[in-house]
């Protein structure tokens, strides 16, 4: 049983419509952590107190995922569906091997 880890960085507004469309899919487990980062907008400028401001990072969130092989594809197009605004900042998504895997509970380790 080979896995992946899936990474995706995604606007924190667009949380919840990608968790039920994971949900929907059978996708429920899943680990959420707020990040701060920037990509190709480089940030953004805000008007503050009659001045501009520049926020270089931007609050995202990360979801990461361990799926098997097969399901890389299906995870990667329901993330990228449910995620998109179609405006700079939607986010990423990287793929990775798991060598190894096991239960905290159990001792269980899976190869």
């Amino acid at each position: 049983m080979a896995l992946k880890k899936v990474e995706a960085i995604i606007r924190p507004e667009r949380l919840e419509q990608v968790k039920k469309a994971l949900e929907e899919k059978n996708f429920v487990a899943l680990t959420v952590t707020e990040v701060l980062g920037r990509g190709e907008q480089k940030g953004i400028k805000l008007q503050y107190r009659g001045g501009t401001l520049d926020v270089d990072l931007l609050p995202k969130l990360k979801l990461e995922l361990f799926v098997q092989d097969e399901d890389v594809d299906p995870v990667m197009k329901t993330i990228c569906e449910a995620g998109r605004t179609g405006k700079f900042g939607d986010g990423r998504i990287f793929i990775s091997p798991v060598e190894k895997s096991g239960k905290v509970r159990t001792g269980e380790v899976f190869v």
